[in-house]
């Protein structure tokens, strides 16, 4: 048994979790907080994880919210961005690839974009058997509306930081989404 397998390993320390001391008006933390702190001192990469993920289903929900009026889903929207993103028209497969799905989810969500009006399919005028996806003047009023929903999510979420906390966390993530290896499917 070595000392951090020891019961005594668990108790807090005088000043508690990470040097903090207690708060005079609450005392030390108990309950689900003191569990946090302690899973927090025994796996810090896995909470800061498990914080991650419930960002993103926070502000998944937000915007699932802000969208719902304009009659898209997000994953709908980001299709809708991807398909705006290109000088050309996309392929399906280019979609796929892009949005790393597969195809057959893309066929799903052009589907609906096609039956709203805010996207449509168009012959390859090199291929008789490609089809390119093209944005509609639908799908750009659309996405305009889109942006700012997101923006009003992002505001939502970000609101309890300051502009320098704003940007600090923007390099943050910026670093970890560039130091992402490329996935292959």
């Amino acid at each position: 048994m070595d000392a951090s397998d020891s019961p005594a390993a668990d108790a807090p320390d005088a000043a508690g979790p990470a040097g903090r001391s207690p708060s005079p008006e609450t005392g030390p933390a108990t309950g689900p907080a003191r569990d946090r702190e302690h899973e927090r001192d025994r796996d810090p990469d896995g909470m800061l994880a498990e914080q991650l993920l419930r960002l993103t289903r926070r502000l998944h929900r937000i915007q699932s919210r802000q969208l719902e009026p304009i009659g898209i889903t997000p994953a709908q929207f980001r299709l809708l961005r991807t398909v705006a993103s290109y000088d050309a028209a996309p392929r399906m497969a280019d979609l796929a690839q892009r949005l790393d799905v597969v195809p057959r989810a893309v066929t799903t969500l052009v589907d609906a974009l096609e039956a709203s009006g805010r996207v449509r399919r168009a012959p390859d005028p090199d291929s008789r058997r490609v089809v390119r996806i093209r944005i509609t003047d639908e799908g750009r009023a659309t996405l305009r509306s889109l942006r700012n929903a997101r923006r009003a999510a992002a505001e939502e979420i970000l609101a309890p930081l300051t502009a320098e906390q704003r940007e600090v966390l923007g390099g943050l993530l910026s670093a970890l989404v560039d130091g992402m290896p490329e996935r292959h499917c």
